[in-house]
């Protein structure tokens, strides 16, 4: 089913206009999206959850992503639809006073998938929340993820920096990460 999402302007508001996700992916059209990053701690350095895509993603498929991240549906909140993709793609359940807010970014690329062209226009709020969670323990949405795994945010970051892994993880979201947790 193609999700209904706002049409937002370029401080992330809705403008009272909604698409559908498939339509937003094909015309570029800026909609919001909440990406989630689980962190934990290991020797005084932090390590962050990756999400593998999965192949049938039609976006970046079988490449390392954010922890969770998320369209945002129409009519509903930045805080809300983190909460409920980390539900559903990890089965992490988590409460609004667990995100810590990072930033917000805007999102702009446009590539081939799957023979289809494919725009993305995104506005992106971003969190973290400090959990550490056992891989095996988790209930993966299999539609969305193939596998997890844990990695010290500085190979995650020379990683994403010398294309060491099939990711779409964007530098400027990890420099974002880093600092809200150093403050």
């Amino acid at each position: 089913m193609d999700e209904i999402l706002d049409i937002v302007d370029e401080h992330g508001q809705p403008t009272g206009k909604t698409t559908l996700r498939s339509e937003a992916h094909r015309e570029g059209i800026l909609h919001r999206t909440a990406h989630v990053w689980l962190v934990r701690m290991r020797d005084g350095k932090p390590q962050i959850l990756l999400q593998k895509r999965s192949d049938n993603k039609d976006s970046h498929p079988g490449c390392y992503d954010i922890s969770s991240a998320g369209h945002i549906p129409a009519g509903v909140g930045f805080v809300p639809s983190a909460l409920r993709e980390l539900f559903e793609e990890l089965g992490v359940l988590a409460l609004p006073d667990d995100l810590v807010y990072c930033g917000h970014r805007r999102i702009q690329y446009s590539a081939n998938f799957h023979g289809k062209p494919f725009m993305d226009n995104q506005y992106s709020r971003v969190y973290y929340i400090l959990r550490d969670v056992d891989p095996a323990a988790l209930t993966l949405q299999k539609e969305e993820i193939s596998e997890v795994r844990w990695m010290n945010l500085s190979d995650v970051r020379e990683g994403v920096a010398y294309n060491h892994f099939p990711n779409c993880i964007a530098e400027e979201e990890l420099t974002m990460l880093q600092l809200a947790l150093e403050s």
